[in-house]
């Protein structure tokens, strides 16, 4: 009887899948904490995980586990080649939570171009006048430069170009025929196009803990650009981009991930001008939790059952995974 760890509160949609399967036990530790829910790992077969990392050294304390699954489609938190080295495959959610990220996306940008934070502040403080320093900027007409073409890369031009703007990608693993196809420009650059945009999306995985935008990056854009980051946290340089607003030498920015989450209480980007913030839930509306938590648990059942979709295994080639060799 396979037993299964859930690692951070899910939708109900998803303990409701669980409870329904037959010969099934499971745990579930509501807190998203590395250290709420290793203590239960000795006993789990099967692991659904959320945002809290998970080390070699928790891989090794589950002496029996066999499928780890992702709550979400980013996995940078996972020791992949930990797993690896067990031939445990780890899965995620595939397209279940891409228009919840893409219109999550199109909302800051619209926040902060528009100055929602700030118009909605000076109202409440009885500034009125606020209102007369025609601040806020339109989408259309500019151009947005996105960094990723996954799934929720192409969802968010799907999304900007009713708006009318001019969507450049950025994306070596699609080729520009691709690109073209969707209504957007393909470049071959990062730092040749940053001086075109107005607003900056990235939508590409954290490579190596290393920042793809950082102090070099944000001063080649214009002083009024904006920059969005619903991906993860570190790729854009924190540091750089607060010394960027404070400075004048950016217009704003949105970020729904940051390197610390929860931040500190005095972190920089808590205090920096012109940031949107929001606590890692461009993926968590209703709908896209719902989906993704059912996603979740059927890949840890679809697994004991050997039928799992070996696409959504991100190291099925690494370990040789396959539905017929795990029957």
């Amino acid at each position: 009887m396979p037993h299964i760890l859930v690692a951070g509160k899910i939708h109900e949609a998803g303990l409701e899948r669980l409870r329904n399967a037959p010969g099934v036990t499971f745990d579930l530790v509501e807190e998203v904490t590395t250290e709420s829910y290793s203590p239960l790992l000795e006993k789990a077969d099967g692991l659904l995980i959320r945002t809290q990392p998970m080390t070699a050294k928790e891989i090794a304390l589950a002496k029996s586990l066999k499928i780890v699954s992702r709550h979400g489609v980013g996995y940078d938190s996972v020791d992949v080649k930990a797993l690896n080295e067990r031939g445990i495959p780890l899965a995620v959610v595939g397209d279940v939570n891409s228009r919840s990220v893409a219109e999550h996306t199109l909302m800051m940008m619209m926040a902060v171009a528009k100055q929602a934070l700030h118009h909605d502040a000076s109202i409440r403080q009885g500034n009125w006048g606020c209102r007369n320093a025609f601040s806020a900027v339109e989408l259309s007409g500019h151009t947005l430069l996105l960094l990723g073409f996954g799934r929720i890369g192409q969802c968010v031009a799907q999304l900007a170009l009713p708006f009318g703007m001019q969507v450049m990608v950025y994306d070596p693993y699609h080729t520009e025929d691709f690109i073209r196809d969707k209504g957007c420009i393909p470049v071959s650059s990062i730092t040749e196009m940053l001086p075109e945009a107005d607003f900056l999306s990235v939508h590409m995985p954290l490579i190596d803990g290393k920042a793809l935008i950082g102090k070099d990056e944000l001063a080649l854009m214009k002083s009024t650009a904006i920059v969005v980051n619903t991906s993860r946290g570190g790729i854009i340089d924190e540091q750089a981009l607060c010394a960027a607003l404070q400075e004048g030498r950016l217009g704003g920015a949105g970020l729904d991930v940051m390197v610390n989450e929860p931040p500190a209480a005095d972190d920089p980007l808590l205090s920096c001008p012109r940031v949107l913030l929001s606590p890692h839930v461009a993926g968590l509306t209703q709908e896209a939790a719902m989906r993704m938590s059912v996603s979740a648990v059927e890949n840890i059942l679809n697994c004991f059952s050997a039928s799992l979709d070996p696409a959504l295994v991100v190291n099925a080639s690494e370990i040789g995974y396959s539905c017929s060799e795990k029957s």
